[in-house]
């Protein structure tokens, strides 16, 4: 089983960068691949990046380029850096391990953060 607990959400304007931290208990956890999603309000959980145990990455269309998924094994922990932020990334983040792929598709467990609040001002 993994605990996971997600850090550095918070208020920014568009156009400037937040870093989303997830640290993962559990000693599995360099095995595990890792998905971030968000939750806008009234919005269902979509997958925004998720990366493989070796490190292999995929975006949804519309952080592409925008936003980084990285992960540090040995600190157990993976990060989600943020860029060029817009109105339309305000959302609870999530961090979810040990899920799996289907394709490039990461497919979630059930092992979920409390989430980090991310909101950015137009």
């Amino acid at each position: 089983q993994v605990q996971l607990v997600e850090s550095g959400g918070g208020l920014v304007q568009t156009g400037g960068s937040l870093r989303l931290s997830c640290a993962a208990s559990g000693s599995t956890f360099n095995t595990n691949a890792i998905g971030w999603y968000r939750q806008a309000p009234g919005k269902q959980r979509e997958l925004v990046a998720s990366i493989t145990s070796g490190g292999a990455t995929d975006y949804e269309n519309s952080v592409k380029g925008r936003f980084t998924i990285s992960r540090d094994n040995a600190k157990n922990t993976v990060l989600l850096q943020m860029n060029s932020l817009k109105p339309e990334d305000t959302a609870v983040y999530y961090c979810n391990a040990g899920g799996y792929f289907t394709g490039s598709y990461y497919i979630p467990s059930p092992y979920w953060g409390q989430g980090t609040q991310v909101t950015v001002s137009s």
